[in-house]
């Protein structure tokens, strides 16, 4: 268990460091002597008990949510602009009536002036927020106001995002912090001119606090000797809100201000994944190498000695020769129907138009995030630029789907036009928005607003359906993908297979591997994803992307090599769906990381876990899905290229 320090005391006296580590994203502002440094509220959102290290729910709460009686600025809270992929991560940034200036401590002063009351309702909804660990966000310039921890294992000192609202005493009773005080670290960058370089928030809960007439604030006593609790068995609980402010010089650089935010636990761990991923890697390639250059090598060699026989020998003098490879079972075998059309080839090629498109646009936006493109100082960058450039690969996904139909031979090329931008998406789509009235029904900042639904909508049709279209009129223009050999127009009979062989069998076997490639940096995704912490181990996630296309590829090109040795043709579907079974692997384990993890306490948590989880897994088995079949069309279009066919 991380050990929490409270003292006030040894914050003001700790100099900040950092490793210089550069983020570029947003230009930084300079401040003079006393001037005002902007404080801008986030919503509260649930954090990790202290007690066992849980979630206990997932839903966010507006600061200004008119249950919790917090202070408001003169003339309500103005809204402060935020990117689409901020508002879709949860951001709802609002002005605040806190007065922050430049290098001037504030030992004690007064959020406002008027006075807020809890009633029952109030209270019980607050005091619920508490005991499901909720947390204050709050930015200063821009910068988190957190927590301070120390690493037990590596004894570095970093800071968590967040504060707590309030805590359980002893007895397990829940108080309210109602005083703040903020240790403000800033960088003298010239003369007179300072930068924030650093934001920690010590909570306190203080019975006694109030405001005076002549307008100062008594902040009554510090924290351990008695809290501030609100009543629940009726009355009306009287709350004075105050804070205090302190700034302390720092020789923290502003490019490196976030590398306390942005800690590693043990990164041996990662390191551990990654060998252990590419073991897995070498000794699949290993089998691959080995069948393409002696199984594949010596049958080739075989099925072509056996043309010479054919065309050399029209005496019958290489009967026994010709007896011996014929009696021979082989992929050879089935050249006559390996390329013929598969069932549901219309469905096929929208799964690949669209699996095309989240693969190239998952692999940019590692790449930008790697490049530091993607600063967590820059709020939403990630998701604002996934959306871009999903809507900009349209014409990937149009083109794709297009170009694979016609080599299927389809002949519905409008339902295909129309169902690779509209199928998949539309899907998404309609499970994101069942998920948000959830949140809207329980009046939560999560919830994205109707306005943002209709700029994605407009997004989505206005730009991509369009780039889509024009790749797939592309696509179809183009010629198809020719198969090395011709079609027989009677299918073959095949055999029965062995279990391993069998769909689903073959499909558990298939899909662990690349589950087994990703599990550890998925663990440390889906912990910063649903805890609120900030993810930026993207050297690794491109590793770890990488191991993982290469296994789906590795393990496709197995089992397909095997199902042609069984005279099994039917590929293509087969290869889709035992790679992309993995997906079944990352909800189990999202059912497991709940079991583990996760508490919640009420149905609309759980349903948004569970409903996020499948969406996730869904896209993750067409991604999957995808590499596994374009691995394994080309890998039979060599092998059928390499030997004679009469």
């Amino acid at each position: 268990m991380l050990s929490l320090m409270h003292p006030l005391t040894s914050l003001i006296l700790l100099s900040s460091t950092a490793s210089a580590f550069y983020l570029p994203g947003v230009a930084p502002t300079t401040y003079e002597q006393g001037s005002i440094v902007p404080l801008n509220v986030n919503p509260l959102t649930p954090g990790e008990s202290q007690d066992d290290s849980q979630l206990r729910s997932l839903i966010s709460y507006d600061y200004y949510h008119p249950a919790f009686r917090f202070c408001r600025p003169e003339g309500g809270p103005k809204k402060v602009s935020e990117s689409l992929g901020s508002i879709l991560f949860g951001d709802r940034i609002l002005t605040s009536p806190f007065e922050l200036k430049m290098g001037i401590n504030e030992s004690c002063k007064s959020v406002c002036e008027s006075k807020y009351k809890f009633d029952k309702p109030s209270a019980l909804f607050t005091n619920q927020r508490i005991r499901q660990n909720y947390n204050f966000n709050m930015l200063i310039d821009g910068l988190p106001a957190g927590t301070p921890y120390v690493d037990p294992l590596t004894e570095t000192d970093f800071t968590m995002r967040g504060f707590p609202l309030g805590e359980l005493d002893n007895e397990m009773k829940p108080a309210l912090n109602n005083h703040l005080d903020f240790v403000i670290y800033y960088h003298k960058a010239a003369k007179d001119k300072f930068r924030v370089v650093g934001v920690v928030a010590v909570p306190e809960s203080r019975p006694d606090t109030k405001r005076n007439p002549d307008g100062s604030a008594d902040c009554g006593v510090q924290h351990g000797k008695a809290n501030f609790y609100i009543k629940e068995d009726g009355g009306e609980t009287e709350v004075n809100w105050t804070y205090g402010v302190y700034w302390v010089e720092s020789e923290t650089a502003w490019a490196t201000r976030w590398d306390t935010y942005l800690h590693v636990f043990d990164p041996r761990i990662h390191w551990f994944s990654l060998i252990n991923s590419a073991i897995i890697v070498v000794f699949l390639c290993g089998m691959v190498a080995a069948i393409l250059t002696r199984a594949l090598k010596k049958d080739i060699a075989r099925y072509n000695r056996l043309d010479s026989f054919n065309l050399d020998d029209l005496s019958g003098s290489g009967g026994e020769a010709e007896d011996g490879v014929q009696e021979d079972s082989g992929w050879k075998l089935v050249h006559g129907d390996v390329f013929r059309t598969p069932k549901n080839p219309l469905l096929l090629s929208v799964f690949l138009g669209n699996g095309a498109q989240l693969f190239v646009m998952t692999g940019c936006t590692i790449v930008f995030a790697l490049l530091g493109f993607l600063s967590p100082s820059n709020r939403g960058s990630l998701g604002s630029v996934m959306v871009l450039l999903y809507t900009i690969f349209g014409f990937i996904g149009g083109y794709t789907s297009a170009r694979v139909y016609k080599s299927f031979g389809g002949e519905s090329w409008k339902r295909n036009i129309a169902m690779t931008p509209l199928l998949i998406p539309g899907i998404v789509f309609a499970t994101f928005f069942l998920l948000n009235l959830f949140l809207w029904v329980k009046r939560s900042s999560g919830a994205v607003p109707f306005t943002t639904m209709l700029v994605i909508l407009g997004i989505w049709f206005v730009i991509s359906v369009p780039l889509s279209f024009a790749g797939s009129w592309v696509g179809f223009r183009h010629a198809p993908i020719t198969p090395p050999v011709r079609v027989n127009q009677i299918p073959r009979q095949i055999p029965p297979s062995t279990t391993y062989l069998r769909p689903l069998p073959s499909m558990l076997l298939v899909g662990i591997l690349p589950f087994g490639a990703i599990f550890v940096e998925l663990f440390f995704i889906m912990n910063n994803m649903w805890f609120g912490k900030v993810y930026y181990m993207f050297g690794f996630l491109f590793l770890t992307y990488t191991i993982m296309i290469i296994t789906c590829a590795a393990v496709s090109v197995l089992l397909v090599y095997f199902l042609l040795c069984s005279e099994n043709y039917h590929w293509q579907w087969r290869s889709f769906t035992a790679a992309g079974a993995s997906a079944g692997y990352i909800f189990a384990n999202a059912l497991l990381y709940w079991i583990r993890q996760l508490s919640f306490g009420s149905f609309t948590s759980g349903l948004l876990y569970l409903g996020y989880s499948l969406l996730l897994s869904f896209l993750f088995f067409i991604l999957t899905g995808t590499i596994g079949f374009f691995a394994s069309w080309a890998f039979v279009q060599r092998i059928y290229k390499s030997i004679k066919i009469d």
